[in-house]
């Protein structure tokens, strides 16, 4: 399952720009739309709310985030695995708090990059094909790892799920 979580706002083509892409290259694989209004351009009030709602979502799931300020800007592309759950982003702070809050988390810069990848939206031409690689089970090529608080392997990998479950946790 991929969950799309943006400050896109609920009219104009980003998000059905994005779901295209997802459809394309992971088909089949279920799409929940969790916020398309997530406060503009401030990534870290994002983050609050991103926190709030993943533990709704069981292991394997793949949130889809972009509140994006500074597209085409200095800051990486991200891949992060927190408790099982999967997120592919800016690395702007949007995923501080998911990452602070984890009882295991690994973090990847991501490495890959389209044929074409375009100045002003990432979230179609980057984040959603790296999102639809971990939902297809796939390893995107990523590099610059970092691990807190496990032993797992070095790179992103998931297994094909054949039933989700939904766990609750309290943090």
């Amino acid at each position: 399952m991929i969950i799309l979580f943006t400050d896109f706002g609920l009219h104009g083509p980003y998000t059905g720009q994005m779901k295209a892409v997802l459809h394309r290259e992971a088909p089949g694989v279920p799409i929940v739309d969790l916020f398309a209004d997530a406060p503009a351009g401030d990534p870290k009030a994002a983050s609050y709310l991103l926190a709030a709602y993943d533990d709704w979502f069981g292991p394997g799931t793949v949130f889809l985030c972009v509140v994006d300020p500074g597209v085409g800007g200095a800051r990486p592309a991200l891949i992060v695995e927190a408790d099982g759950r999967w997120y592919v982003g800016p690395g702007n702070g949007l995923f501080e708090l998911v990452l602070r809050r984890a009882r295991e988390a690994r973090r990847w810069d991501i490495a890959w990059r389209p044929e074409r990848l375009s100045a002003s939206f990432h979230g179609r031409d980057l984040f959603a094909p790296v999102a639809a690689m971990l939902a297809r089970g796939e390893r995107p090529p990523a590099a610059n790892g970092s691990t807190r608080r496990t032993a797992a392997p070095a790179g992103p990998t998931i297994s094909p799920r054949s039933s989700m479950s939904i766990t609750t946790a309290t943090r």
